[in-house]
């Protein structure tokens, strides 16, 4: 187990110090932000209402490349807010990495763990990926990395052409106390779907035939589907007590369709989320507040990777 960093303890070192640095920086990037507004207000409008009268174009056209324009101006508007909250963001996080004897990115690539998982498909297909906010280091003896991850995939066609979310959440690996015998997917219920809209008896990836499992269990029946190239290790990893943690992990990030993977030496876990480990703000007032949270989900984390560690190993064949 990790031990919960003080939160009063960081607010009173070096975070703190640097904190206070930062007010002056950020109420910059504030003002910097409300001038830039002011300057595409100024131009934007009245270059728009002289090219309608000027060229006397219809209303329509006008309003949409104004209504780009405006998007674009007002993207460069924001920059200097989002670059002093990434600043802060970065800074905060580093911090709170470091009292955890972990190591953070805030730039990032999807690693082994995200292949694994798109290999499984227990990812939607996407025609785009973005990373950040990795996590990685250890608990104790037990490796562990997680990070962001958003997947969008482009849809419609000529003007209705856009880019769709369809996965925005964490992708995470902890090392278990031994390797697996087989491969084994916990997904949610008819994950799976034949052409005809039914369960799937069996699904191939990375290689493998997976069979489906009945665990006989009402909890696995209404909520989780499991394949698995080792029925017997199946029926020992995965119990009633596991679901309940995965359902807890779920609750403590509000996400949900968590899936996991347990394979070679790694469970690897996908959850459902809103956008994690914003700790950074524009805002001096919110650091406290927003530090608790980052560092709460990391405790709930620690503690899964504690209790999926704590069971006892299967008798070696």
């Amino acid at each position: 187990m990790i031990e919960r960093p003080d939160i009063d303890a960081l607010m009173a070192g070096p975070l703190g110090q640097w904190l206070s640095e930062q007010e002056s920086v950020r109420e910059e990037a504030k003002k910097s932000t409300w001038n830039r507004r002011f300057v595409v207000l100024l131009v934007l409008l009245p270059l728009a209402a002289f090219v309608w009268i000027t060229f006397r174009l219809d209303f329509s056209p006008v309003v949409w490349v104004t209504a780009v324009l405006g998007m674009l101006g007002f993207a460069w508007a924001q920059g200097p807010v989002k670059r002093a909250v990434r600043t802060v963001k970065v800074g905060i996080n580093d911090a709170i990495a470091e009292a955890l004897d972990l190591e953070y990115l805030h730039d990032c690539d999807g690693g082994q763990p995200f292949e694994l998982a798109k290999a499984c498909k227990l990812l939607p297909k996407h025609d785009r990926a973005n990373f950040e906010d990795q996590w990685s280091g250890h608990f104790g003896e037990i490796p562990f990395s997680l990070h962001e991850c958003h997947l969008e995939e482009r849809r419609g066609s000529g003007k209705n052409r856009r880019w769709v979310t369809v996965f925005r959440g964490i992708v995470m690996s902890v090392g278990y106390s031994r390797r697996f015998h087989g491969t084994t997917l916990l997904l949610r219920d008819n994950a799976f779907r034949s052409f005809f809209g039914s369960k799937k008896d069996s699904v191939k990836v990375i290689g493998k035939q997976l069979d489906f499992a009945d665990m006989t269990h009402p909890d696995f029946e209404d909520r989780f589907d499991i394949y698995t190239s080792d029925q017997t290790e199946a029926r020992h990893l995965i119990d009633p007590l596991y679901v309940e943690r995965l359902i807890a992990l779920e609750r403590s990030y509000r996400g949900e369709d968590v899936a996991t993977i347990f394979h070679e030496g790694s469970l690897v876990v996908t959850l459902k989320t809103g956008n994690m480990f914003e700790s950074g703000s524009i805002e001096a007032r919110d650091d406290r507040r927003r530090i608790e949270k980052t560092v709460d989900q990391f405790a709930n984390i620690a503690a899964l990777a504690h209790e999926l560690n704590s069971r006892e190993p299967l008798t070696q064949r």
